[in-house]
């Protein structure tokens, strides 16, 4: 299925992590662990509307004490709640637009519910540990590339500079000197650090990886940046990453994988029909076909 997963909006609570657990419905005879802690024209705010606002917020906001995230949240969901209710008695409500946009509202968290409903169950640590064991564990890391450049605008700067390290010019001085790319050229004479491929355009990786050790580019690289003439300084095996290390990028990887199988599913069990500019049915398609 050519659909990727970004195609569609990835649900709060899959997106955030895992999320704070819920309060159980309290026990005869025990404290309500449901509360209501704000009242707006009587209606009410309980604990569990600040733990569903919680559980979309980024993973560090989460870690913050209750003391101090509650009452923000309380708050932000009291001003909430009087906009609404005052936008109903104004009658925004009723306008067209509005209801348009109340009821995609309502459709995406139908949808969102249904790919966290299907995805959400997948998420376990053991799903977590069998991906890193099948993909990362006991596997070489990735190649790494250790490289400084030079920047110009055009072919012609970019060969003169190669005629000039030909001629045994020194090359983090040329970097300093004439590189047009300000991060570099003003560290180390052009020098870039470690990368590894997806650290830089394609173009430049294919050149650098390609290189030994202490050598220049012969012929200059041309990316959408200008002209780049590259030393390679080193290269090395970048080592096995732990799980840790790769937990968090596994779990996206199994969100995507999900959604896109949740997709092809909900796909399978419906009979869709496009239509041309005439209006007229297009020839059907296979099943989850690119769309």
């Amino acid at each position: 299925m050519a659909l990727l997963a970004s195609s569609f909006i990835i649900p709060p609570a899959l997106a955030a992590g895992p999320a704070p657990v819920a309060a159980k419905p309290a026990a005869a005879g025990t404290a309500d662990q449901n509360p209501v802690l704000a009242s707006v024209n009587g209606q009410d705010i309980r604990l569990n509307d600040v733990r569903q606002a919680m559980a979309s917020m980024p993973e560090q906001l989460r870690k913050l004490p209750d003391n101090i995230i509650v009452p923000i949240l309380l708050n932000q969901l009291v001003d909430q709640r009087a906009i609404q209710i005052a936008a109903a008695k104004a009658g925004l409500d009723k306008q067209p637009d509005v209801q348009q946009q109340m009821q995609q509202a309502a459709q995406n968290a139908l949808q969102n519910a249904y790919l966290s409903a299907q995805v959400a169950p997948t998420l376990t640590d053991e799903a977590v540990k069998t991906y890193y064991d099948q993909n990362y564990a006991n596997k070489p890391g990735a190649e790494e590339v250790h490289a400084r450049h030079i920047l110009v605008k055009s072919e012609a700067e970019a060969n003169d500079i190669i005629r000039q390290l030909k001629a045994g010019a020194d090359f983090g001085q040329l970097a300093t000197k004439l590189s047009t790319d300000p991060g570099s050229a003003k560290q180390n004479g052009g020098d870039l650090g470690w990368f590894k491929k997806g650290d830089m355009l394609p173009t430049f990786w294919d050149a650098a990886s390609a290189m030994q050790p202490n050598s220049f580019s012969q012929t200059p690289v041309h990316t959408q940046y200008g002209w780049h003439v590259i030393q390679v300084l080193g290269k090395r095996t970048a080592p096995t990453p732990t799980l840790d290390a790769m937990r968090d990028q596994i779990r996206q990887k199994l969100i995507q994988e999900g959604v896109q199988k949740a997709v092809s599913n909900a796909l399978s069990q419906v009979k869709v029909v496009r239509f041309g500019p005439d209006g007229k049915p297009l020839p059907e398609t296979q099943p989850g076909a690119a769309h």
